[in-house]
C-alpha cells in the first residue's frame, strides 16, 4: 500500500516567510511519495501570501494552495486537516508558516510514525520570547486541572498525525475550534492513543509580525475558560 503525507501548514499575512517556508517543506514532502503534498491554508491574508504562494506553484508540483475566509490559527488547522484527509492522505504532519520550526527535525518523527497514532516535537529550548514560554505553561497546567491529562508540549505546531486515527478525533472536535491542535492533543491522550514526544529546535520568528499579541492572548485565554468547562463535560466518557 502506498503512503502519502500532507503537510498542512496554514498562514496568515506571512509575505516575509512564505516562500522559504514553502521550498524548505516542498523538498522534504517530495520525498516521502508521489502522492504526497504540501497544503497551504490561506486564511484570507491581506498582503501578497496568497500570491507568492500561488505562484510557487508554478515550480513546486507537490504544493497546494487554497484560501479561505480568515477565521483564525484553529479554524485554519481544522480545514486543512479536512481537506488532507478527503485528498487521501496517510499522514499528516502540521506546522506553521513563521519559519520556527526547521524540517530536517522531522525525520526522526517519519521514521517511526507507524508506532503511534501522534507524534509531537517537544519545544525544550524555545527562542520565541518568556511571554510565549509562560502562557505556553499556563495553558498545559489549565488543561491538566480541566481534563486531567499532563502532556509534554500541547499545542506545538510540530505533529505528525494517522489521517485515519485523525478523522475520529475530529468528529468531536467544535467545527471552527481556535485551540485545535490544543483540543485534538487532549482528545488523543484521552483516548489512550500512542502519543510519543521529540525533542526540536523553535526558533525566533524568521520575518514579519506576530499576529498574535499579548491582548488577543489573554482574550483568548479567558474564551478558552469557559468553553473548556464545556468541553471537560462532553468528553467525560471519551
Amino acid at each position: 500500500m502506498k503512503e502519502s503525507l500532507w503537510v498542512v501548514i496554514p498562514a496568515y499575512n506571512e509575505e516575509k516567510n512564505i516562500e522559504a517556508v514553502l521550498d524548505e517543506w516542498h523538498e522534504i514532502v517530495k520525498k516521502t511519495g508521489e502522492d504526497s503534498r504540501v497544503l497551504l491554508i490561506d486564511d484570507g491574508s491581506t498582503d501578497r501570501t496568497r500570491d507568492i504562494a500561488s505562484k510557487l506553484q508554478n515550480t513546486h508540483p507537490y504544493l497546494l494552495v487554497e484560501t479561505k475566509e480568515n477565521g483564525g490559527h484553529g479554524a485554519a488547522v481544522l480545514y486543512g486537516y479536512r481537506r488532507a484527509i478527503a485528498g487521501g492522505a496517510t499522514y499528516i504532519f502540521q506546522t506553521d508558516s513563521d519559519g520556527q520550526t526547521l524540517p530536517e527535525e522531522f525525520w526522526p518523527l517519519w521514521e517511526e510514525r507507524r508506532s503511534a497514532g501522534l507524534l509531537l516535537g517537544s519545544r525544550r529550548h524555545r527562542q520565541d520570547g518568556f511571554g510565549r514560554v509562560v502562557v505556553t505553561k499556563t495553558l498545559k497546567l489549565v488543561v491538566f486541572l480541566n481534563f486531567g491529562v499532563w502532556m509534554e508540549d500541547i499545542n506545538t505546531p510540530f505533529r505528525l498525525m494517522k489521517s485515519d486515527e485523525l478523522d475520529k478525533i475530529l468528529k468531536l472536535v467544535p467545527r471552527n475550534y481556535h485551540l485545535a491542535n490544543v483540543i485534538i492533543s487532549v482528545l488523543y491522550k484521552k483516548s489512550l492513543r500512542t502519543v510519543k514526544y521529540y525533542p526540536i529546535t523553535f526558533r525566533p520568528r524568521q520575518g514579519g509580525k506576530n499576529s498574535v499579541n499579548f491582548r488577543k492572548i489573554c482574550a483568548m485565554g479567558r474564551r478558552a475558560l469557559v468553553e473548556f468547562g464545556y468541553l471537560r463535560k462532553k468528553y467525560r466518557k471519551v
